[in-house]
Parts: structure tokens; sequence; C-alpha cells
């Protein structure tokens, strides 16, 4: 058995890798003897473990799929064969083997590489991925692409244990199984997504590491009831009953697929000869792995959780005094601390709230409420579409439902929120995380889209908090709405805000005026409200709270249009159809006549890089605002 050597650290210095220095891409990799790809693995992590030292993110993950990322790639013809990758956090060791590797420190950087695959990066990267349980419909896609085609070419999707758990996957393979697609899913088994996997398919898994004992009775069995026919029998039907209890293939078998497992995706000397003997079957084929998250690394190992991402590793620097300061002081409260702190605050004030989260209980801050109250919370798994329709139907009963989600995976439950929720007018409370930008994750985790598709629907209510006290209000505010509300936050800290204890529900739908000045009025939606204020200090114009998206402070806008002579619209999210949108609309409705500079996202979808970045770049920062104000005032009438 191939065993990975063992680290208890990230290497400080670019490890020597002769034979990864060999194998740049996979058509110099497939050069390589056989007998050589253990070493080629073992280079691999450790370089893998340097380069998340100097750059940061996601890795423990890619740790687990080193020897299956070195045996796909030495077997497969890509870019030829089609590689598909599930969520892309374990990707970094394939990016490494195609191309990437003198890029990698410039991982999730701005202009660098994507920490997931991209089909515009490289040919490799097959399809592009965020979200995950796509993979095996995106595979199934191409393979149906290149049905017929000679030479054959292979259509290989990698997925994860968490993914399974989605109904899109059940969708794809009830599919290909129809199609008999020419096709190899594999299914990296190290049970664990981020968060602990949950649910019925988790345990129908788990019961695989029981099935030596099945083994043990069948063959003991065998040797007693074979001499009594009519007991022999009994136990034959009993065997195929017990079969489907523990028999990891069975479910996989009876959706049409062969299915082969599960082996240790760690050991290069069972994957290599099991994958090759794969590749040459037809039709839907299965390969079940075992992997362990984070191989190789034990604090990884210990940790998974912990170790899914990590940050750039920086270096103390003990020169300077301020450092000391700096560890002793208190760190800011993340927003998904605050809505933590929240849940269980008013869970002790209301014992009929209960808390949902589809797999991401870490995320979102919910683990303290998950051990103070855990007959009260539900993790249903990477099942989006679910989280919605469940709370739905705990709110029919007179539960009061609050669902934990990150903005951008509410976008794959959107049918639910309209349908599910929202035409029924049932009590739902949506804690939104990850509004807005979200940095290093890029485009497929940001929070871009959600003012815009939540306020079009009806008998919602839609509120967008400036800062940290602000946000615990609103929750509070939104819980106590007899209907569907909706609050957004974005990811990390806040301004410093304190934050008050006790809750009290603010007026639905009012806004507040915290700067008075002349001319310009900015209208802030959110947590932009920082920059707008230094921009307005510095120029002398008005700063206004909205609070509310929906429905909007149509008293505030009136008063605010009266007085001045510009009204400027900030919000962390696409211009179209948001906030600002809802300003204008108003406004053309009661005929007034001022104009309007919308300031938001543009229509892109805005790369990754540093959240400060970012939003300089989008226009959204104090420079950025100043600029665009004072473009829009010089083209006014007024000033010739």
């Amino acid at each position: 058995m191939t065993k990975p050597r063992q680290y208890d650290r990230f290497p400080e210095q670019r490890p020597e890798t002769p034979l990864l220095d060999q194998a740049p891409v996979p058509e110099a990799l497939r050069q390589l003897s056989e007998d050589q790809l253990p070493q080629l693995a073992d280079e691999l992590r450790e370089h893998l473990l340097y380069c998340v030292g100097q750059s940061g993110g996601h890795f423990g993950a890619g740790l687990g799929v080193v020897e299956l990322t070195v045996a796909l790639h030495y077997l497969l013809d890509t870019p030829r064969d089609k590689l598909v990758w599930d969520v892309g956090h374990q990707t970094y060791p394939h990016k490494i083997l195609t191309g990437r590797r003198d890029a990698m420190h410039t991982m999730r950087q701005a202009d660098g590489l994507s920490g997931f695959p991209k089909r515009k990066e490289s040919e490799y990267d097959t399809f592009g991925v965020g979200h995950s349980s796509t993979s095996i419909s995106a595979a199934l896609g191409m393979a149906l692409a290149h049905k017929g085609e000679e030479p054959p070419r292979q259509s290989v999707a990698v997925i994860g244990d968490g993914a399974m758990t989605a109904g899109m996957v059940f969708e794809a393979l009830n599919h290909a199984a129809e199609t008999e697609a020419n096709m190899l899913v594999i299914l990296n088994d190290n049970q664990m997504s981020i968060s602990k996997n949950t649910g019925g398919l988790a345990t129908y898994f788990s019961k695989i590491w029981a099935s030596k004992t099945y083994i043990h009775l069948r063959e003991g069995s065998k040797k007693v009831l074979s001499k009594i026919p009519p007991a022999w029998e009994l136990a034959a039907r009993t065997e195929e009953h017990m079969k489907g209890m523990v028999a990891p293939g069975t479910l996989f078998e009876e959706l049409g697929f062969n299915y082969i497992g599960p082996i240790d995706g760690n050991d290069l000397s069972s994957l290599i000869p099991t994958l090759r003997n794969m590749l040459l079957m037809k039709g839907p084929r299965l390969l079940h792995l075992s992997t362990i998250k984070g191989k190789g690394f034990a604090p990884a190992e210990a940790d998974p959780v912990g170790y899914h991402a990590v940050n750039k590793i920086e270096k103390p620097d003990t020169n300077k005094a301020s450092n000391l300061d700096a560890v002793q002081a208190p760190k800011k409260p993340k927003y998904q601390d605050i809505f933590g702190q929240w849940l269980c605050d008013m869970a002790a004030q209301d014992e009929s709230l209960i808390a949902i989260t589809p797999a991401m209980c870490e995320g979102s801050g919910m683990v303290n409420f998950a051990e103070q109250y855990p007959e009260r919370y539900h993790d249903v798994a990477i099942a989006e579409q679910h989280a919605v329709t469940v709370a739905a139907g705990l709110a029919c009963e007179g539960k009061k439902p609050v669902v934990a989600i990150y903005s951008t995976f509410l976008q794959r439950a959107y049918d639910q929120l309209i349908h599910d929720v929202a035409l029924q007018d049932l009590d739902v409370t949506f804690g939104i995380d990850r509004a807005g930008l979200v940095g290093e994750d890029g485009p497929t985790h940001a929070g871009s889209f959600d003012l815009s598709f939540l306020r079009c629907i009806p008998n919602m209510i839609v509120m967008a908090p400036s800062d940290e006290n602000e946000t615990r209000q609103l929750l509070y505010t939104g819980y106590q709405f007899k209907g569907p509300a909706a609050i957004r936050y974005p990811r990390g800290t806040g301004p410093g805000t304190v934050i008050e204890e006790d809750m009290q529900a603010l007026p639905i739908g009012k806004g507040v005026l915290k700067r008075s000045g002349s001319r310009v009025a900015i209208l802030n939606f959110g947590t932009l409200m920082p920059a707008a204020l230094r921009a307005a200090e510095k120029l002398n114009f008005s700063v206004a709270d909205m609070r509310f998206v929906k429905p909007i402070d149509e008293a505030l806008i009136d008063s605010l249009a009266a007085s001045h002579d510009l009204l400027v619209t900030l919000e962390e999210n696409s211009i179209q159809g948001g906030a600002g949108s809802a300003v204008t609309e108003y406004l053309n409705q009661s005929g007034q006549v001022i104009p309007v500079l919308q300031l938001g996202l543009p229509d892109i979808f805005v790369d990754h890089g540093k959240h400060s970045e970012l939003l300089a770049a989008c226009g959204l920062d104090q420079d950025g605002i100043e600029q665009a104000i004072n473009q829009r005032l010089a083209s006014l009438p007024s000033n010739g």
C-alpha cells in the first residue's frame, strides 16, 4: 500500500520535486512509469501544502484526492477526455498538474488563479463549478455530446459524499442510466463535506463499515444451513434483504450503474488497476473510493472542518511592539457570529423557533445553537430546495422557522421561496449570509443578486442592515413580522458598532437620516454606509440609512427629493433590479422628476480578489463614490 508522507506543518520553502518538475502537464505525466507515481503523489502533496501556506485557500479536500488526481491524469487522455470536478475545493492538485503550478501563489488573488475550476482559465477545466452536485449532470451532457465518436472519449465526474445528498444528483443518475451513456462517476467518500454529513444517505454510506459483520454471518450460515434446504432457502431470501441493508452498491446498481467499491482512494497500488479496468467498461459506471480529507497533513486529518480552508500563513514580526497589542485586542464579531448569537437569544425567548441550514452550520454561525438546542436544529445537508420547503411545512403548523442560508445558495431554492413560502404568505425568516461580494471565493459564491430577486416577490419584506447592531435588530424585526422576511448581511466583520443586547422591532419600511447636507442625498442600502458617510462628510452631502428595500421608505424619499438636486442610491448588489431600481420605480410612479444616480455592482460577474479591491474596482469605495457623484453633478443643467 502506498503510504503518503505525514506532515505536521506547512513547508516554509518550496520543496524539491524532481518528478513533479518532469510532469508540468498531463502529457508529460503519462511518460512516467507506474512505479514512479507514488513518489510523484508525495511530491505533489508537499508542494500543495507549500502553495496553500503561501496563498491560503481550500486544501483539505485536495490533500485527500492527490492519488486520485495523479491516477486520473495518468490514465485519461485529458483534455480530450472530459474530467469534471464537483464543487472545486478538491481541484488544487489538478491545477498543479495541468500547467498552473508556477501561478499557484496567485490563487484567489485579483488577476490570479481562481479557487475553483474555470473554463476560461484552462482547457483542462471542462466545467466551471462552485455550487455542489452539478458534476454528474455536466459530465452526462458531455458524454451524450460525444456519443458514437471514434475513438471514444471518456467522461468522468468526481463527486464528494456530501454532494451526493442533493436531489439534482439523483436526477442525473436516473437519466444517465436511461441513456446508457458511456460515463464514469467517482464517488469520493471522505465522510466529510464542509460540515459533518447528515441525512439518510450519509447513514447509508456508513453501513459500509459494518459489512464485515454481514460477511462473517453469511459464511458461517452457509456451513450450517446448506444441509437443510428449507432453512437455506429462507436464509437466501434473508441474505438478499441484508445485502440491501449493508451492501454499498445496491442503491447504484438499482439505478442502472455498474458499481465497484469501496476501495482505498489513497492507495495507488489498488486505485490504478481498478480505474484502468473501469475505463475499459462501457455504459454508466460508479467507482466508490474511501479517502481521508486532509490526508498526509496531521492537523487537517485531526480537524477536517477547521482545516477545510486556511488563510495565508503569516510569519510573526517580532520587531513590532504593536503585534502584542494586536494579539491581545478583542476581535470584532463577524456578521455570522452576530446571527448565531441572535439565534440563541431568540430561541431562549421563543420555544417555537426552529433553525434550519443546508450544510452550513459552521459558516452560518450556528454551532452554539446546535449544541444548546439540538432538538430545534435541523441540518438538511446540501439540499437548499428542501431546506426552504421544510421550513414552509413547519410554518404551516405554527412553528417559527429561521433558515440560515448563503445568498448564492438561496438562488438554488428560488422556486420554493416563491411557491412554497411567499405565495402562501408563510411566516419564515431568512438569514441571508455572504450577501454582496465575497472576495477570494469569486463570482460562484458572491451574493450579487439577492436584493433583485427578492424584492420582486409579493408578501416578502427585505432588509439590508448597515452595521452589526442594526443586523441584530432587523433580525428581530423580521422574526416578529408575520410573514416571509429576509435579512441580508455580508461576509466578515463590520465597522465595529456597539451591539445592544436588548432587541427591539424597528418600524417596518422606515429608514433614518444619518447626516444632513446639501445638494446631494445618498440613499444607502446595507453595509457600504462607512464609505457613504466619509464621502458625505468630505462633500457635505446628506446620507440616509434606508434599512428596508421592501417596503421602501416612500416618505423619506419624498423628503430628500424635495430638498436635494440629486439622489444617489448605493448598494452592494446588482444595479439591475436592485434597491436603486426600487427608488426610481417609486419616483416614476409618483410623478416626481429628479436625477438619480444608481451605484452598485456592474452588469458583469465580478472576479475574485480581496473584498476591498473588488469594491474599489466597482467604484463602491469612498473615492469611487465621490468621483461618480462629482461627474454626475457636473452634468446637471444647473452646472452648465
